[in-house]
Protein backbone atom coordinates (compact mmCIF):
# COMPACT_ATOMS: atom_id res chain seq x y z
CA UNK A 1 0.00 0.00 0.00
CA UNK A 2 1.27 3.85 -0.42
CA UNK A 3 0.25 6.80 0.48
CA UNK A 4 1.26 10.31 -0.73
CA UNK A 5 0.19 13.97 -0.22
CA UNK A 6 -1.80 16.02 -2.66
CA UNK A 7 -1.06 19.77 -3.06
CA UNK A 8 -3.05 20.76 -0.42
CA UNK A 9 -1.43 18.46 2.26
CA UNK A 10 -4.18 16.02 2.28
CA UNK A 11 -2.85 12.79 2.40
CA UNK A 12 -4.66 10.57 -0.79
CA UNK A 13 -6.91 7.54 -0.64
CA UNK A 14 -5.26 4.23 0.11
CA UNK A 15 -4.57 1.80 -2.65
CA UNK A 16 -4.76 -1.46 -1.79
CA UNK A 17 -3.11 -4.14 -3.52
CA UNK A 18 -4.44 -7.55 -3.52
CA UNK A 19 -2.20 -10.28 -2.27
CA UNK A 20 -1.17 -12.32 -4.92
CA UNK A 21 -2.05 -16.15 -4.58
CA UNK A 22 0.75 -17.89 -6.98
CA UNK A 23 0.66 -21.01 -5.46
CA UNK A 24 -3.58 -21.18 -5.98
CA UNK A 25 -3.09 -20.75 -9.61
CA UNK A 26 0.05 -23.74 -9.84
CA UNK A 27 -2.37 -26.06 -7.48
CA UNK A 28 -5.47 -24.99 -9.76
CA UNK A 29 -3.32 -25.66 -13.18
CA UNK A 30 -2.46 -28.70 -11.63
CA UNK A 31 -5.29 -30.04 -10.80
CA UNK A 32 -7.44 -28.94 -14.11
CA UNK A 33 -4.49 -31.12 -16.21
CA UNK A 34 -5.25 -34.39 -13.87
CA UNK A 35 -9.37 -33.68 -14.25
CA UNK A 36 -8.47 -33.77 -17.84
CA UNK A 37 -6.67 -36.68 -18.01
CA UNK A 38 -9.17 -38.48 -16.20
CA UNK A 39 -12.23 -37.12 -18.52
CA UNK A 40 -10.03 -38.63 -21.42
CA UNK A 41 -8.98 -41.48 -20.21
CA UNK A 42 -12.78 -42.37 -19.54
CA UNK A 43 -13.89 -41.17 -22.45
CA UNK A 44 -11.25 -43.30 -25.09
CA UNK A 45 -10.46 -46.64 -23.09
CA UNK A 46 -12.70 -48.88 -24.83
CA UNK A 47 -12.41 -51.34 -22.12
CA UNK A 48 -14.71 -49.40 -20.06
CA UNK A 49 -17.06 -50.33 -22.97
CA UNK A 50 -19.44 -47.51 -22.38
CA UNK A 51 -22.20 -48.21 -25.10
CA UNK A 52 -22.56 -51.80 -23.43
CA UNK A 53 -22.93 -49.84 -20.04
CA UNK A 54 -26.03 -47.21 -21.56
CA UNK A 55 -27.61 -49.90 -23.70
CA UNK A 56 -28.80 -51.87 -20.50
CA UNK A 57 -28.49 -49.37 -17.50
CA UNK A 58 -32.57 -48.93 -18.48
CA UNK A 59 -33.15 -52.09 -19.03
CA UNK A 60 -36.28 -54.17 -17.13
CA UNK A 61 -33.90 -56.25 -14.85
CA UNK A 62 -31.81 -53.16 -13.32
CA UNK A 63 -35.00 -50.91 -13.05
CA UNK A 64 -36.70 -53.61 -11.02
CA UNK A 65 -33.25 -53.84 -9.08
CA UNK A 66 -33.24 -50.30 -8.73
CA UNK A 67 -37.04 -50.28 -7.30
CA UNK A 68 -35.82 -53.44 -4.91
CA UNK A 69 -32.57 -51.35 -3.41
CA UNK A 70 -34.99 -48.45 -2.97
CA UNK A 71 -37.66 -50.11 -0.76
CA UNK A 72 -35.09 -52.23 0.81
CA UNK A 73 -33.37 -48.99 2.27
CA UNK A 74 -36.79 -47.27 2.80
CA UNK A 75 -38.22 -50.10 5.31
CA UNK A 76 -34.92 -50.70 6.68
CA UNK A 77 -34.58 -47.53 7.80
CA UNK A 78 -38.17 -47.30 9.01
CA UNK A 79 -37.53 -50.41 11.32
CA UNK A 80 -33.85 -49.27 12.47
CA UNK A 81 -35.42 -45.97 13.00
CA UNK A 82 -38.01 -47.17 15.48
CA UNK A 83 -36.31 -49.66 17.15
CA UNK A 84 -33.53 -47.34 17.92
CA UNK A 85 -35.87 -44.92 19.56
CA UNK A 86 -37.02 -47.70 21.68
CA UNK A 87 -33.77 -48.95 22.35
CA UNK A 88 -32.07 -45.29 23.16
CA UNK A 89 -34.87 -44.74 25.54
CA UNK A 90 -34.43 -47.98 27.07
CA UNK A 91 -31.18 -47.36 27.42
CA UNK A 92 -31.40 -44.11 29.30
CA UNK A 93 -34.09 -45.60 31.68
CA UNK A 94 -33.20 -46.26 35.12
CA UNK A 95 -34.43 -49.71 34.94
CA UNK A 96 -31.02 -52.10 34.91
CA UNK A 97 -33.47 -54.88 33.08
CA UNK A 98 -33.92 -51.96 29.86
CA UNK A 99 -30.60 -50.48 30.44
CA UNK A 100 -28.80 -53.89 30.41
CA UNK A 101 -30.73 -55.38 27.49
CA UNK A 102 -30.40 -52.48 25.59
CA UNK A 103 -26.81 -52.23 26.08
CA UNK A 104 -26.74 -55.73 24.98
CA UNK A 105 -28.46 -55.80 21.51
CA UNK A 106 -26.04 -52.52 20.65
CA UNK A 107 -23.20 -54.59 21.82
CA UNK A 108 -23.40 -57.58 19.70
CA UNK A 109 -25.02 -55.42 16.36
CA UNK A 110 -22.50 -53.40 16.37
CA UNK A 111 -19.50 -55.64 17.41
CA UNK A 112 -20.31 -58.11 14.66
CA UNK A 113 -20.01 -57.45 10.64
CA UNK A 114 -23.21 -56.62 9.14
CA UNK A 115 -22.16 -59.42 6.01
CA UNK A 116 -22.04 -61.60 8.90
CA UNK A 117 -25.40 -60.97 10.34
CA UNK A 118 -27.15 -61.14 6.75
CA UNK A 119 -25.45 -64.49 5.91
CA UNK A 120 -26.43 -65.70 9.09
CA UNK A 121 -30.25 -64.50 8.32
CA UNK A 122 -30.04 -65.68 4.90
CA UNK A 123 -29.03 -69.03 6.43
CA UNK A 124 -31.46 -69.46 9.75
CA UNK A 125 -32.88 -72.31 7.88
CA UNK A 126 -29.95 -74.21 8.82
CA UNK A 127 -30.26 -73.12 12.55
CA UNK A 128 -34.25 -73.57 13.26
CA UNK A 129 -36.10 -75.19 10.45
CA UNK A 130 -39.38 -74.14 12.08
CA UNK A 131 -40.26 -71.38 14.58
CA UNK A 132 -41.99 -71.66 17.66
CA UNK A 133 -44.20 -69.56 19.55
CA UNK A 134 -45.64 -71.14 23.16
CA UNK A 135 -44.43 -71.53 26.69
CA UNK A 136 -40.97 -72.09 27.96
CA UNK A 137 -40.06 -75.95 28.22
CA UNK A 138 -43.61 -76.37 27.94
CA UNK A 139 -46.34 -76.82 25.42
CA UNK A 140 -45.77 -75.22 21.92
CA UNK A 141 -48.77 -73.52 20.47
CA UNK A 142 -47.76 -71.86 17.17
CA UNK A 143 -45.09 -73.28 14.63
CA UNK A 144 -44.22 -71.49 11.24
CA UNK A 145 -42.18 -73.14 9.03
CA UNK A 146 -38.79 -70.83 8.65
CA UNK A 147 -38.41 -70.57 5.11
CA UNK A 148 -41.96 -69.45 4.71
CA UNK A 149 -41.89 -67.39 7.64
CA UNK A 150 -38.58 -65.60 6.55
CA UNK A 151 -38.05 -65.67 2.68
CA UNK A 152 -34.95 -63.46 0.89
CA UNK A 153 -36.32 -59.91 0.96
CA UNK A 154 -37.58 -60.29 5.17
CA UNK A 155 -34.10 -61.92 5.79
CA UNK A 156 -32.43 -58.74 4.48
CA UNK A 157 -34.39 -56.63 5.89
CA UNK A 158 -34.28 -57.93 9.38
CA UNK A 159 -30.59 -57.96 8.76
CA UNK A 160 -30.21 -54.15 7.63
CA UNK A 161 -32.98 -53.26 9.76
CA UNK A 162 -31.90 -54.36 13.27
CA UNK A 163 -27.88 -53.78 12.21
CA UNK A 164 -29.18 -49.77 11.79
CA UNK A 165 -31.21 -50.10 15.15
CA UNK A 166 -27.61 -50.35 16.72
CA UNK A 167 -26.22 -47.20 15.79
CA UNK A 168 -29.78 -45.24 15.25
CA UNK A 169 -30.05 -45.96 18.97
CA UNK A 170 -26.39 -44.30 19.96
CA UNK A 171 -27.40 -40.93 17.60
CA UNK A 172 -30.72 -40.86 19.45
CA UNK A 173 -29.92 -41.31 22.47
CA UNK A 174 -26.63 -38.48 21.90
CA UNK A 175 -29.61 -36.28 20.62
CA UNK A 176 -31.42 -36.51 23.75
CA UNK A 177 -28.56 -36.16 25.90
CA UNK A 178 -27.69 -32.82 24.04
CA UNK A 179 -30.38 -31.25 25.25
CA UNK A 180 -30.20 -29.54 28.46
CA UNK A 181 -31.36 -31.09 31.84
CA UNK A 182 -33.19 -27.91 33.24
CA UNK A 183 -35.09 -28.61 29.84
CA UNK A 184 -36.38 -31.41 31.27
CA UNK A 185 -36.81 -30.48 35.04
CA UNK A 186 -39.34 -27.65 34.20
CA UNK A 187 -41.14 -29.84 32.31
CA UNK A 188 -41.26 -31.76 35.26
CA UNK A 189 -42.01 -29.35 37.25
CA UNK A 190 -45.18 -28.16 35.25
CA UNK A 191 -46.38 -31.91 36.12
CA UNK A 192 -45.80 -33.15 32.58
CA UNK A 193 -45.10 -36.71 32.86
CA UNK A 194 -41.52 -38.46 31.88
CA UNK A 195 -43.35 -39.80 27.98
CA UNK A 196 -44.42 -36.43 27.79
CA UNK A 197 -41.24 -34.55 28.01
CA UNK A 198 -39.47 -36.27 25.92
CA UNK A 199 -42.61 -35.82 22.97
CA UNK A 200 -42.94 -32.63 23.44
CA UNK A 201 -39.87 -30.92 24.96
CA UNK A 202 -36.73 -33.47 24.35
CA UNK A 203 -37.16 -34.81 21.23
CA UNK A 204 -37.55 -31.97 19.25
CA UNK A 205 -34.96 -29.94 20.40
CA UNK A 206 -32.53 -33.01 19.64
CA UNK A 207 -33.60 -33.26 16.48
CA UNK A 208 -31.03 -30.77 15.43
CA UNK A 209 -28.45 -33.43 16.40
CA UNK A 210 -30.45 -36.65 15.50
CA UNK A 211 -31.25 -35.49 11.55
CA UNK A 212 -27.71 -35.03 10.19
CA UNK A 213 -26.43 -38.40 10.94
CA UNK A 214 -29.72 -39.74 10.19
CA UNK A 215 -29.34 -38.66 6.91
CA UNK A 216 -26.00 -39.96 6.59
CA UNK A 217 -27.45 -43.41 7.86
CA UNK A 218 -29.86 -43.39 5.37
CA UNK A 219 -27.44 -42.84 2.24
CA UNK A 220 -24.97 -45.44 4.03
CA UNK A 221 -27.67 -47.87 4.11
CA UNK A 222 -28.77 -47.33 0.38
CA UNK A 223 -24.84 -48.88 -0.71
CA UNK A 224 -24.94 -51.50 2.06
CA UNK A 225 -28.34 -53.15 0.19
CA UNK A 226 -25.79 -54.40 -2.13
CA UNK A 227 -24.21 -56.81 1.11
CA UNK A 228 -27.55 -59.03 0.42
CA UNK A 229 -25.90 -60.63 -2.06
CA UNK A 230 -24.73 -62.63 0.89
CA UNK A 231 -28.33 -63.91 1.41
CA UNK A 232 -29.20 -63.66 -1.53
CA UNK A 233 -31.52 -61.87 -2.71
CA UNK A 234 -31.83 -62.40 -6.34
CA UNK A 235 -33.84 -59.63 -7.08
CA UNK A 236 -31.23 -56.45 -5.86
CA UNK A 237 -29.69 -53.78 -7.91
CA UNK A 238 -25.84 -55.40 -7.27
CA UNK A 239 -27.67 -58.64 -8.03
CA UNK A 240 -29.21 -58.42 -11.49
CA UNK A 241 -25.60 -56.22 -12.57
CA UNK A 242 -23.50 -59.29 -11.82
CA UNK A 243 -26.26 -61.87 -13.27
CA UNK A 244 -25.78 -59.93 -16.72
CA UNK A 245 -22.35 -59.10 -16.53
CA UNK A 246 -21.70 -62.66 -15.79
CA UNK A 247 -24.00 -63.97 -18.72
CA UNK A 248 -22.58 -61.50 -21.07
CA UNK A 249 -18.84 -62.14 -20.17
CA UNK A 250 -18.72 -58.70 -18.71
CA UNK A 251 -18.76 -58.10 -15.25
CA UNK A 252 -16.58 -54.36 -15.27
CA UNK A 253 -19.05 -52.91 -16.95
CA UNK A 254 -21.93 -54.05 -15.35
CA UNK A 255 -20.44 -52.97 -12.04
CA UNK A 256 -19.61 -49.33 -13.39
CA UNK A 257 -23.60 -49.61 -14.35
CA UNK A 258 -24.57 -50.27 -10.83
CA UNK A 259 -21.96 -47.73 -9.32
CA UNK A 260 -24.26 -45.14 -11.60
CA UNK A 261 -27.19 -45.67 -10.17
CA UNK A 262 -25.79 -45.74 -6.33
CA UNK A 263 -24.24 -42.49 -7.48
CA UNK A 264 -27.19 -41.19 -8.77
CA UNK A 265 -29.26 -42.49 -5.82
CA UNK A 266 -27.17 -41.38 -3.18
CA UNK A 267 -26.85 -37.65 -4.88
CA UNK A 268 -30.93 -37.49 -4.67
CA UNK A 269 -30.78 -38.41 -0.98
CA UNK A 270 -27.96 -35.97 -0.29
CA UNK A 271 -30.21 -32.99 -1.37
CA UNK A 272 -33.26 -34.06 0.50
CA UNK A 273 -30.91 -34.22 3.69
CA UNK A 274 -29.57 -30.87 2.50
CA UNK A 275 -33.15 -29.02 2.92
CA UNK A 276 -34.31 -31.57 5.81
CA UNK A 277 -30.84 -30.02 7.97
CA UNK A 278 -31.79 -26.37 6.57
CA UNK A 279 -35.30 -26.70 8.10
CA UNK A 280 -34.46 -28.16 11.59
CA UNK A 281 -31.38 -25.39 11.62
CA UNK A 282 -34.10 -22.51 11.91
CA UNK A 283 -33.74 -22.76 15.75
CA UNK A 284 -30.22 -22.50 16.15
CA UNK A 285 -29.48 -19.71 13.27
CA UNK A 286 -31.23 -16.32 13.01
CA UNK A 287 -30.67 -16.43 9.11
CA UNK A 288 -30.22 -19.78 7.18
CA UNK A 289 -27.41 -19.56 4.55
CA UNK A 290 -28.45 -19.47 0.91
CA UNK A 291 -29.67 -22.51 -0.93
CA UNK A 292 -27.60 -23.10 -4.01
CA UNK A 293 -29.86 -22.51 -6.42
CA UNK A 294 -30.25 -18.95 -3.88
CA UNK A 295 -26.55 -18.39 -4.05
CA UNK A 296 -27.00 -19.14 -8.52
CA UNK A 297 -29.38 -16.40 -8.96
CA UNK A 298 -27.46 -14.01 -6.96
CA UNK A 299 -24.64 -14.27 -9.59
CA UNK A 300 -27.04 -13.70 -12.39
CA UNK A 301 -27.10 -10.29 -14.09
CA UNK A 302 -30.28 -8.47 -13.09
CA UNK A 303 -32.29 -7.15 -15.47
CA UNK A 304 -32.86 -3.36 -15.03
CA UNK A 305 -36.40 -1.55 -15.10
CA UNK A 306 -35.25 0.60 -17.85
Amino acid sequence: MTQTKTEAGRPEAIKAVPVRHPGRWVGAAIVAVLAAMAVNSLITNPNWNWPLIWEWIFSPPIVKGVGITLLLTALSMILGLTLGIILAVMRLSANPVLSGVSWLFIWVFRGTPVFVQLFLWGNVIALYATISLGIPFGPELLTFDTRVLIPAFVAALLGLGLNEAAYMAEIVRAGILSVDEGQSEAATALGMSRMQTLRRIVVPQAMRVIVPPTGNETISMLKTTSLVIAIPLTTELLFQAQAIGNRLFEPFPMAIMASIWYLAMTSVLMIFQYYIERHYAKGAQRELPPTPIQKLRRKLPRKSNG
